[in-house]
């Protein structure tokens, strides 16, 4: 699957967010090594803390059907913003953890516009479970 194909699901997911206070609707589709796609939406809660971001959703989504960090091949991320969608800090985090550092990460916006990125180029000198030693 090509990287567009991979951000038109991230554009399906989009549709499933549940944003009623933000009203900035995320998707993230999850590419599997397998050809499976895991999706992801943000969804709101008026609790804020409680929200749930897109990308996560999707990594968790894939990890709760028995996937794991090395069955990971891509990560397409898509919003409406004047700039390709970039993940949260606690996304980051995340993905730092739990996806491949080597692996893309496509962003993307409603108009277009992409950027393909890696993990280690977004959240360098993250913090590991290697620091917990």
């Amino acid at each position: 699957m090509d990287k567009y194909e991979l951000i038109r699901k991230a554009t399906h997911a989009r549709s499933l967010s549940y944003s009623p206070y933000s009203h900035f609707a995320v998707g993230a589709a999850l590419l599997c090594k397998d050809g499976s796609v895991y999706l992801g939406a943000n969804i709101e809660n008026s609790s804020y803390p409680l929200c749930m971001c897109a990308e996560r959703n999707a990594i968790y989504n894939a990890m709760m059907d028995g996937k794991s960090k090395d069955d990971f091949e891509a990560l397409a991320i898509i919003a409406d913003s004047d700039q390709p969608c970039s993940p949260c800090g606690a996304c980051r985090q995340v993905i730092s953890e739990l996806f491949p550092e080597e692996a893309p990460i496509y962003l993307a916006n409603l108009e277009g516009d992409t950027k393909e990125t890696l993990i280690k180029e977004l959240l360098p000198f993250a913090f590991s479970g290697e620091d917990l030693e």
